[in-house]
């Protein structure tokens, strides 16, 4: 169900599932994705008793678009202090923890709430976007070729990679989803949130706030933690993912999944589904 969720910030748009007494999950979607990410995860944890809560972030949902040309607006700790916000709006905090989800972009921020506000996060589950240090380190060591891999951060700094990416009916920012095997369908559903002018530049404005995202910085992580990385994700490399396990230090699960692209939601929405019940079912508070 479609609901808004109001908070300081603006009102952002949130996809709701779930008995409302259930224990609640909070997704987090990447770039250039939306809360459709987690169309098969959602319905699958609301029938097994989750409460799931899948937000547009800043700049996805139109009621939370600040102008992009002011960086401040898409700094990394006003993105973690939107997800605080929102789980607050739902009635959740350090009294009442919330389990975290989040996806490339989406589990960088996710990585900084739990590492930042322990108390407040029952358990986290990122995919594919390894912890800030890990990542960092994999960078400055070129490890896998991960600075290749991570090319297309530098190319979102350019003013003309919004209008180039939604050119000719957004042509290219549909070709690097269904390259990388997301659906038609699933690509459509993103497209209708940031198939705009004004929700790509607020996207792109997530890695321009942030210089480079290999300078983001986290402390190591206290709550059990599932982490899932395909070893086909052409933006991640081995040696990021392996390496995020020393940065938490509480029970930890790394899944590989043989054959997983960066959108693992897309294309193994069931071993997600079931990696991800799993988990929350095991730190279930």
């Amino acid at each position: 169900m479609l609901q808004p969720i109001t908070t300081p910030a603006g009102t952002f748009t949130a996809e709701v599932d779930g008995p409302d007494d259930g224990p609640p999950v909070l997704f987090l979607h990447g770039y250039p994705q939306s809360r459709h990410t987690w169309r098969a995860q959602q319905p699958a944890l609301a029938e097994a008793g989750w409460r799931t809560v899948a937000i547009d972030q800043r700049g996805y949902s139109p009621g939370v678009r600040p102008d992009p040309a002011d960086l401040g607006n898409y700094a990394v700790d006003r993105l973690v202090t939107d997800v605080l916000e929102v789980a607050a709006a739902l009635g959740h905090g350090p009294e009442r923890p919330f389990h975290l989800v989040g996806h490339d972009w989406g589990g960088a921020v996710a990585w900084l709430v739990a590492a930042r506000h322990p108390a407040a996060v029952a358990s986290l589950t990122v995919l594919s976007r390894p912890h800030p240090s890990a990542f960092r380190a994999a960078i400055e060591a070129d490890a896998d070729g991960q600075r290749h891999r991570s090319r297309h951060h530098r190319a979102f700094h350019d003013p003309d990679t919004g209008p180039l990416l939604l050119a000719d009916g957004a042509r290219r920012l549909r070709r690097g989803l269904t390259d990388n095997g997301v659906p038609d369908d699933a690509a459509d559903a993103y497209l209708s949130v940031l198939g705009s002018i004004e929700a790509i530049e607020a996207a792109l404005a997530w890695y321009r706030a942030a210089g480079t995202i290999s300078r983001i910085e986290a402390a190591d992580v206290v709550v059990p933690t599932l982490y899932l990385w395909g070893d086909a994700d052409l933006s991640v490399g081995r040696a990021a993912a392996e390496g995020t396990a020393a940065h938490v230090r509480a029970p930890y699960r790394f899944v590989e999944v043989p054959g997983g692209g960066h959108f693992l939601t897309d294309d193994h929405p069931d071993l997600v589904t079931a990696e991800l019940a799993a988990h929350l079912d095991a730190h279930r508070r």
